[in-house]
Parts: structure tokens; C-alpha cells; sequence
């Protein structure tokens, strides 16, 4: 992969493996660092990206390096017509040299490559110097998102999962396949080409923890794809519903409570103390029956977006969980 002229000392090529503890490394140091952490190297816990983002697609993965040394790491993700990146991170000894542009012109040019037809990140809203970067790559300011959380209450006994509601991994072969096919399905009703089945093969190929399938008769109604636990996106204690989605119609509000109700069953059986969300706040009626349901905002960001301003699935009426952290 050619090296722009303007930084002839910085190299971009593909992460590889043995890159992968140093690349978590800096993802730590870099958000420890801007957002103040006594000691940087330990934000996020136990909690886990470049590995498990690393595994579920290696050559959407990318690594900066000077002299031999990584300096910097990008992860893109392929959700069918919709892709987004991150973390994006840098060494801050290396912050303001041009690292982060270095590493995104590849990431651009996978996208290109998948035919993603809308693009979005997660970005920190208060910084103008992140919201510049990303303007210089078409991706401009939209709604607010929240990252939320609900402390659940130990119980004696594990509860059951309510009726309707089914795990990934209990599934035979030929019914997960068939699951999929609907998850894609419903999906595709949201926004036309919108496919997470990748993040549900990710999360059962590296026991990150379970999909949640949840039907109204027939149909499938909602699932949800959530980490759970250490070296996952979760963490220690931690129930993280990564992407979750209700089929549009007269009842998915209805589906919406029904499926907020076997998260955090599913995450009481799991053991976890805490469940995390996010949502963008353009899904009004999404962020109001979390906040109803006692669930708290503990990080707010911005959603930055590349693509015709009334595309994408951010909009009222909306039943989706994700934050494109």
C-alpha cells in the first residue's frame, strides 16, 4: 500500500496478529489519555475491540507504523449497505502528525470496495478537532448519542426468558442459517440492505456471548446481538446489546418493551450486574422507554455521517440499539 508523499516516514498496511496487544495498548492509552484517565492504559477494563473486531474481519483492520513500530491501528465494519469505522486510534506521542488521515484513506477505500451506500462513525461531540478530521473525508456532524446503562439487581435465582424469546446458540445448524435469513430480513425493512449477520456469526464463532431472537407468533419480531463478560466489548459485569432491532409496524413499540424485557433477563441469567445500550436520539421513542425502563446515559458522543442526510436508519419510529463505537 502506497505511503502519501507528505508523510514519507509513516507506513499503512494491514494489522496483523502480532500486532494486536500492542494495537489494544494504544486504544487504551489514546482514549485514556484524551479523556483524562489517571492511568490511561487501564480505560475500558477487561473489556476487548482490537481482538474480537480483528478476528471477525482481518482485512478490514488497519495499522499505521514508524520505524517498525505501530503507532496506530483502524477497524472498519461491514453492515451490508451500511458501514462505519472505529476505533480509530493513535499514540498520543504521535497525535497532530497526519497518523489518523493515513490510516483512513484505506478504510475509505474499503468501503468503496464493499458498495456500502451510507457511512457513519462515533466521535466524541465536544472535540471540533475530531469533527474537522472526519469533514475532510465527507463525514458531517448529526444526532446526539447516548451510551446508556441499567444496574441490574442480583436475585436469588436466574430468571427464565420470557415466552417467545429463544438464544442464537441453542439452535440446531440448519435453524440458525434460517435465523440469519431473518435477521437479515428484518433488518432490510429498516433500511433497505442493512445486515448484521456478521455480528452474530462474530459473537457465536468467538463465544462473545448470544443473540437474542424474539418472535410474535411466527415472524420474527426483534433480536438482539450482545457481548457479554470479559475480553468482549462488554467487560467485566457487563450485558452489551451491540446492535439490536425491532421489525417496523403498528406493534414494534410493543416489541421494543418485550425485547428491552429478555435483555435484561438474558443478562441477570449471565450473571451480569450491568446492562449497556446505545442509541442515537434521532430514535426519540427508542431513547425515551430506555430512560423509562431506568437505563441512565453515562457517555454522550456524536454520530458523524457520509451520505444523503435523509438516508440511513437515524430517524423517529426507529427501534434500533447501536452506537458504531
Amino acid at each position: 500500500m502506497a505511503t502519501p508523499q507528505a508523510f514519507p516516514e509513516i507506513v499503512v498496511r494491514p494489522l496483523a496478529q502480532s500486532d494486536l496487544a500492542e494495537a489494544d495498548r494504544i486504544i487504551r492509552l489514546a482514549f485514556g489519555t484524551f479523556l483524562g484517565f489517571p492511568d490511561p492504559e487501564r480505560f475500558m477494563g477487561d473489556a476487548d475491540y482490537a481482538y474480537t473486531r480483528w478476528t471477525a474481519d482481518s482485512s478490514a483492520a488497519f495499522a499505521a507504523e514508524r520505524d517498525g513500530k505501530l503507532i496506530g491501528s483502524n477497524f472498519a465494519t461491514n453492515w451490508g449497505s451500511f458501514g462505519f469505522f472505529g476505533p480509530l486510534t493513535v499514540h498520543p506521542n504521535c497525535w497532530s502528525q497526519g497518523v489518523a488521515q493515513l490510516l483512513l484513506a484505506p478504510t475509505m477505500e474499503k468501503f468503496r470496495a464493499w458498495g456500502n451506500r451510507h457511512l457513519g462513525l462515533y466521535t466524541f461531540a465536544q472535540s471540533p478537532k475530531h469533527m474537522a478530521l472526519y469533514q475532510k473525508f465527507g463525514f458531517w456532524p448529526r444526532d446526539l448519542v447516548a451510551i446508556m446503562a441499567k444496574n441490574l439487581e442480583t436475585a436469588s435465582t436466574k430468571p427464565s426468558l420470557p415466552n417467545g424469546v429463544s438464544l442464537y446458540s441453542e439452535l440446531a445448524p440448519g435453524e440458525r442459517q434460517s435465523a440469519l435469513s431473518e435477521c437479515r430480513e428484518l433488518t432490510s425493512a429498516i433500511f433497505p440492505g442493512l445486515d448484521v449477520t456478521n455480528e452474530i456469526r462474530a459473537v457465536a464463532g468467538q463465544h462473545l456471548g448470544d443473540t437474542i431472537l424474539l418472535r410474535d407468533g411466527s415472524p420474527l419480531a426483534a433480536f438482539a446481538v450482545c457481548h457479554v463478560g470479559p475480553r468482549t466489548e462488554a467487560g467485566s459485569g457487563v450485558c452489551y446489546a451491540k446492535f439490536a432491532a425491532v421489525r417496523p409496524g403498528p406493534r414494534a413499540g410493543n416489541d421494543f418493551e418485550e425485547l428491552l424485557g429478555a435483555l435484561e433477563a438474558f443478562a441477570s441469567q449471565v450473571g451480569a450486574t450491568k446492562l449497556d445500550a446505545g442509541v442515537n436520539l434521532a430514535r426519540r421513542e427508542a431513547f425515551a422507554e430506555l430512560f423509562a425502563r431506568g437505563f441512565r446515559t453515562q457517555m454522550q458522543g456524536v454520530a458523524m455521517e457520509a451520505g444523503d442526510a435523509s438516508s440511513g436508519y437515524n430517524r423517529a419510529g426507529v427501534y434500533v440499539l447501536d452506537d458504531w463505537r
